[in-house]
């Protein structure tokens, strides 16, 4: 023990210490900030604030929009498909099941196909049907009357009625995501939401929503629509001049949601601010607009998209007055219109517009492989021929692909998130699938595909496809600047962070900091890329799931790295589309890759599914391949596409799109009773009429297979067929050429054969002339 003496001693003597201590950490801090000064940390920061464009309020919106999800995941380089597997799951509830199985059923029974095209218009008993039934208010809350369905269900009900008629799943579809309930439900008055949200539950009214303009189309936030704060008689409202098109259901809509910006020259708002506003006008007049409703609103003149028979029109109004109680959410909420949009209406563009490619899948996969079983042409199956199996096995890979998708989308939607980049990739994703998938089903079944007519199960879906693409942001913008570049900015760990020190002009160390994580995440993935690339070189294919989630674990950390290579081209990668369209493209396969893994592991159960996932997986990693191969040809800052590259995919492309024996399998396995055709089939309404095409080929497919393989047998056994043998031949042949026949008609809305037709002048034959001199 110390003497009692020498403790002050020791005290004072560790006080010293300490204070020299501190002296020199503060020596260390000054000296390291005047060595800042001169290093090329604050020359990159003054770079970066002048190059970097401000972000805008529109755009701003959108990065704050939502929530990050799984996007973060493949950002980071790192996803975890045992994480994904164990976190999420979507399932429907049994009222969901029972709706799906019962009030969907019948208004697709209901549904003549070819009379709706013929009278471009939904029968007044369908429209009155999904407007009973609560189809039109599907997700909004039970306490207002509404089914209060998930997302799920609304993208299943969506799909049945889509597969048999895309008319009246537009009708549907349209209220549950782009209509002003889910506005309503998040932003509106409580006053609003005890008038509207019980109406449009129970379809007395029909909602439609304006946002695009001429001027304006997938660029909705340059729209010229613009209202003026005013006071008239005593009420503060609006004066507004407007002109939307391609509004689905305009034209019999009772409510229209309008988007506008607003100004207030005149200062008369006490709440709220100048900027994007969404308003609800009703055709009639309430509460809201007082005795003389919304005068000058103008509804209906039809656009016709395709022939595709849904409501699809105009909105326009010159100089209308609007009250300031019409404004969803009322004063306080006039200005904040963009962040309103992008919130509420990006997860129904994950749901809807995928569901009616998925819908497009299924019908192939099941009428038009079972179409191709049953068709013979010399003296074999189509299915037989390897031209229509690679097409085939396209069909198969991309519903397996697309369905994977929708499900575990669904399933984030579950769990709580609203995540717009995945959304966007929906979107795009599935639907140009769907578009190369119905252009495959187009080319197998040929004539029955181009002879309009009741028999025909696929025109409809064909003629409709580029509708799909074309809305809720065009494909072209989606891939090119939305998907990517949302992301990069929205889900990259620290980009966000960084990019915030640059805006805010005075946060060198903050700024300092994310960017020495950027740089760390960079090192961080090139070494999983060359660890993980290494480490593919030598697994075999024994376990299909194994291989891939391992190759898709070395592809995250490839495209985590060359997205922060990417960041070298600063704000410039805006304009760079073909670099950002291919960073899109491999974004969206990432995803897509992850999904097909995950749904097989909720289905291994299902009996060759894996040959499914291999094809599936195949395309999924060559796309992947091709589009970062793209990047670095292409990148615009020299030598940095080469470096990426070394460190990536150092000996050149290692991937196929799939071989032709796989193809074969997919091919087989949708064309004949399996398992794999019941899963990539399920939810396809079928009618119960015998008449109906897709009903006959649905029975056809197990008849015509044993009625084939019976005569193959007899033939191998050099034999005739026995009395039953020769029934079941029979029967499968006479639905065989029921199957084959085409429509036609005596007339086709005019006669054809009519006066005009005969000719009536002459010609003289050959040397007629010439004889009669």
């Amino acid at each position: 023990r110390l003497p009692p003496t020498l403790l002050p001693l020791l005290a004072m003597q560790r006080s010293q210490t300490l204070g020299r201590a501190a002296l020199r950490g503060l020596l260390r801090s000054r000296i390291a900030q005047k060595v800042e000064r001169r290093t090329f940390i604050k020359p990159a920061y003054d770079l970066a604030k002048s190059i970097m464009p401000k972000i805008s309020e529109t755009e701003a919106a959108a990065l704050n929009s939502g929530t990050i999800c799984f996007d973060k995941d493949l950002f980071t380089g790192d996803p975890n498909l045992k994480t994904l597997t164990e976190n999420f799951d979507v399932r429907l509830t049994p009222e969901e099941q029972s709706f799906l199985d019962n009030e969907a059923e019948v208004l697709c029974e209901m549904i003549d196909n070819y009379q709706i095209d013929l009278d471009q218009n939904l029968p007044a008993d369908v429209w009155r049907y999904i407007r009973e039934q609560k189809m039109m208010g599907m997700v909004i809350q039970k306490k207002y009357g509404g089914l209060g369905f998930s997302g799920h269900a609304h993208a299943k009900v969506v799909e049945k009625i889509a597969g048999r008629n895309g008319a009246a799943a537009v009708s549907v579809m349209v209220p549950n995501s782009l209509g002003p309930g889910e506005l309503l439900h998040h932003y509106g008055t409580q006053e609003q939401k005890d008038h509207y949200l019980p109406r449009l539950a129970h379809g007395i009214d029909i909602p439609c929503f304006g946002l695009t303009g001429a001027a304006s189309g997938s660029d909705a936030a340059s729209m010229r629509d613009e209202g003026v704060v005013c006071m008239e008689n005593g009420v503060l409202g609006m004066r507004v001049n407007f002109s939307k098109r391609y509004i689905t259901l305009a034209p019999v809509a009772t409510v229209v949601g309008l988007a506008f910006k607003l100004r207030d020259p005149d200062g008369l708002l006490t709440k709220g601010k100048e900027g994007i506003t969404v308003a609800l006008l009703p055709t009639e007049a309430n509460q809201f607009t007082g005795p003389n409703g919304i005068e000058g609103l103008e509804t209906g003149p039809r656009h016709n998209p395709l022939s595709c028979s849904f409501m699809n029109g105009t909105v326009k109004g010159e100089d209308v007055f609007i009250p300031m109680s019409c404004v969803i959410g009322g004063e306080e909420r006039t200005g904040y219109g963009w962040n309103m949009l992008m919130e509420c209406l990006g997860e129904g563009r994950g749901i809807s517009l995928p569901a009616l490619a998925i819908a497009t899948g299924k019908v192939a996969t099941l009428a038009v492989g079972g179409y191709a079983r049953v068709r013979k042409q010399f003296k074999v199956p189509i299915a037989n021929m390897e031209g229509v199996q690679e097409k085939l096995a396209n069909i198969g890979r991309i519903t397996f692909q697309t369905t994977a998708a929708q499900h575990m989308f669904d399933a984030f939607l579950m769990s709580g998130e609203k995540p717009p980049v995945l959304s966007a990739i929906m979107k795009h994703a599935c639907t140009e699938r769907g578009r190369f998938a119905v252009n495959e089903a187009m080319d197998i079944v040929g004539g029955a595909g181009i002879s309009k007519g009741p028999a025909n199960f696929m025109a409809g879906a064909y003629q409709a496809m580029p509708i799909a693409i074309t809305v809720e942001g065009a494909n072209a913008l989606t891939r090119s600047l939305i998907i990517f570049g949302q992301g990069l900015n929205r889900s990259h760990p620290h980009l966000l962070d960084l990019v915030q020190t640059i805006q805010a002009g005075n946060d060198q160390e903050g700024f300092n900091k994310h960017l020495a994580l950027i740089i760390k995440h960079a090192m961080t993935n090139l070494g999983r890329s060359v660890g993980r690339g290494l480490a593919v070189q030598v697994q075999p294919k024994t376990d299909v799931l194994d291989y891939y989630e391992n190759n898709m674990s070395r592809l995250a950390a490839n495209f985590a790295f060359c997205a922060d290579v990417g960041l070298t081209l600063g704000g410039g990668l805006k304009t760079k589309e073909f670099i950002s369209g291919r960073y899109a493209d491999v974004l969206s396969n990432l995803y897509m890759g992850y999904a097909c893994m995950w749904y097989y592991n909720r289905n291994k159960h299902v009996k060759d599914l894996d040959k499914v996932l291999d094809l599936a997986m195949a395309e999924v990693v060559y796309n992947i391949q091709e589009a970062l191969m793209g990047i670095y040809q292409n990148f615009p800052i020299p030598g940095l596409g080469p470096l990426m590259q070394a460190f990536t995919f150092p000996r050149g492309r290692e991937y196929s799109n799939g071989t032709d024996k796989m193809r074969a399998k997919v091919a087989q396995l949708i064309t004949t009773p399996t398992e794999v055709r019941a899963v990539l089939t399920e939810n396809v309404f079928v009618s119960k009429d015998p008449k109906d095409r897709v009903n006959q080929i649905s029975r056809a497919v197990a008849l015509c297979c044993e009625a084939d393989s019976i005569m193959s047998t007899c033939r191998k056994e050099k034999r005739q067929p026995t009395a039953d043998e020769q029934l079941k031949i029979d029967a499968a042949e006479e639905l065989r050429e029921e199957i084959i026949q085409v429509d036609a008609f005596e007339n086709i809305l005019a006669p054809h054969k009519t006066e005009a037709m005969r000719a009536t002048w002459t010609v003289s034959a050959p040397g007629a002339a010439e004889q009669a001199q």
